[in-house]
């Protein structure tokens, strides 16, 4: 009523409060959603290490984790590799019985695969899209998978190197930004039970 040159200095404080609740609201929100998620995952992983840790044989072992594991991981497809020096290595009977599951690769693999051709240390686990390298590893798969987890493994003193391998045909399931602590734990327990049927 006084004319424009009037500013509500009651009016501008209140606008930036409730622009400042708001921001707050939805970072609330989010924070909230991010931490259901995270305790989902660890669910998923426990579940995921009990069906590991069932079977009584090693057929059963390979079994659980192309079935009851990759179910519960809610992956397309897994693959453990394990590095070897003898060149004949694809051909033993044992391997083939247990199907695609298990690759045989020659010594040098895991750590190649795991940089991706480049050289340098790689880290234990590494989440990606597919890669030139992959569309090799997975042959007839290649074309539907889009993303990958790598886990190395350890397997004990005097034993060559061993990868496992996550494949998901969603390209946004394995990303390079999302955190790898769940699968570091999964990837600890495997390579203990694998030194169990290895010894």
């Amino acid at each position: 009523a006084m004319g424009a040159n009037i500013v509500d200095l009651r009016g501008i404080a209140m606008q930036r409060l409730e622009t400042r609740l708001d921001r707050l609201e939805d970072t609330h929100r989010s924070v909230i959603a991010a931490a259901y998620e995270n305790l989902a995952g660890t669910n998923q992983v426990h579940r995921a290490v009990l069906h590991l840790l069932e079977p009584t044989n090693f057929e059963a072992f390979m079994k659980a984790l192309t079935g009851e594991v990759a179910q519960t991981l809610r992956v397309d497809l897994v693959r453990l590799v394990l590095e070897t020096l003898q060149e004949d290595g694809e051909t033993d009977p044992t391997l083939r019985r247990l199907g695609e599951v298990l690759q045989v690769a020659p010594a040098g693999f895991v750590g190649n695969y795991l940089t991706n051709g480049r050289n340098g240390p790689g880290r234990p686990v590494v989440l990606r899209s597919i890669t030139a390298l992959g569309i090799d590893f997975y042959g007839e798969n290649a074309e539907a998978i889009q993303s990958e987890a790598l886990m190395k493994l350890d397997l004990g003193p005097n034993r060559l190197p061993g990868m496992l391998v996550f494949a998901s045909e969603d390209p946004n399931q394995f990303k390079s930004t999302h955190g790898t602590d769940l699968l570091a734990f999964f990837a600890g327990t495997f390579e203990r039970v694998m030194r169990r049927w290895l010894g």
